[in-house]
């Protein structure tokens, strides 16, 4: 197995960057009343996410990665919600979300994964 020099090695944290551009450009099709709303939340949790996989990597303890991943896990939580909500409202709801809840899922299930094995 290669060793992991940097969080931009990490599978977890390039997907986490694919899914920030993915809300981006999801999040330009809602309408503009919703910049400091869903928009600017939904882009926020996403960022969240890649930046926490990135703080916790260079940190330097398994414990401080470990509790970034939660972090950015937690921000995917948010990040879920965020869509649900603009999947039922109706200037929102007939959006394509498919590849943000493709990737979302993804990271999810990584970062599930890394918490679980880091902490065994």
């Amino acid at each position: 197995m290669d060793k992991i020099n940097s969080y931009k090695d990490l599978i977890v944290w390039q997907r986490s960057i694919e899914l920030v551009v993915a809300v981006y450009e999801l999040t330009e099709r809602y309408p503009r009343e919703e910049i400091y709303g869903l928009t600017n939340q939904s882009r926020r949790a996403a960022v969240s996410i890649a930046s926490n996989i990135a703080e916790g990597r260079y940190r330097g303890t398994k414990k401080d990665f470990t509790q970034f991943l939660r972090i950015a896990f937690g921000s995917g939580a948010e990040l879920e919600t965020q869509i649900a909500i603009a999947k039922k409202l109706l200037k929102t709801k007939n959006l394509n979300y498919l590849k943000v809840d493709s990737l979302l899922i993804e990271v999810m299930k990584m970062l599930n994964k890394m918490i679980g094995n880091l902490n065994s």
